[in-house]
């Protein structure tokens, strides 16, 4: 046999084998997506739950048409409704918005491991001091609250895993969104006076989106 035939039987070879390994590669996983996907409509995962229990507002001034500080803190139950399916939350940023626009600097809340059903309550601090926003916020905040009544957002930014026995999934992006309705004063009606502030119960669920 001539070494050209020779050299053409071992590439056939080698091309034979290496269709072999990336068949096999692929069946690996297409099997592997499957199995996950049955997991995954099995267990059913359901997006956790958030509910803004409460608003203790120590500042929220408007020094100029165009400048607001704000000292707000908040209380934030979150719930894992899931039976077989932990949540880790990696990485949470809080803070306000008033009219869309940011009038807070972002608060971190420590990673946490949510089992489950389990329930987790943090409450963070907001903190603005003299943030710039648009002319006319400030002026509407300020005519709110001649009026007795604001709306702030309360969000949380972040990231979480899924975990399914010892499975952790990547990370994906959490949003929550906490629309509360405040009405300003310190009556029994309205708010309780902790200290310098005046708490608020509020017990409003948050939109959530992963």
């Amino acid at each position: 046999m001539s070494s050209e035939k020779v050299c053409s039987h071992h590439k056939s070879k080698r091309r034979k084998v290496l269709r072999k390994c990336c068949a096999a590669l692929l069946v690996f996983n297409f099997l592997l997506l499957l199995v996950i996907l049955l997991v995954w409509a099995i267990l059913q995962p359901k997006k956790p739950r958030f509910l803004l229990q409460d608003a203790t507002i120590f500042a929220l001034n408007v020094s100029a048409a165009n400048v607001i500080s704000t000292t707000v803190q908040i209380t934030i139950l979150s719930r894992n409704p899931n039976s077989r399916i932990g949540v880790y939350y990696d990485k949470l940023d809080s803070f306000a918005t008033y009219h869309s626009q940011q009038i807070t600097y972002y608060t971190a809340i420590p990673p946490v491991y949510q089992g489950h059903k389990d329930v987790n309550v943090w409450s963070p601090f907001l903190y603005g001091n003299s943030v710039p926003v648009a002319p006319y916020n400030g002026l509407a905040l300020a005519q709110d609250q001649s009026n007795g009544a604001i709306k702030l957002t309360v969000k949380i930014n972040g990231r979480v895993k899924w975990k399914v026995g010892s499975f952790v999934s990547g990370r994906y992006h959490l949003h929550v969104s906490c629309p509360a309705y405040i009405p300003l004063g310190n009556s029994k009606a309205n708010g309780i006076v902790v200290g310098a502030g005046v708490k608020y119960q509020l017990s409003l669920s948050c939109s959530v989106s992963v």
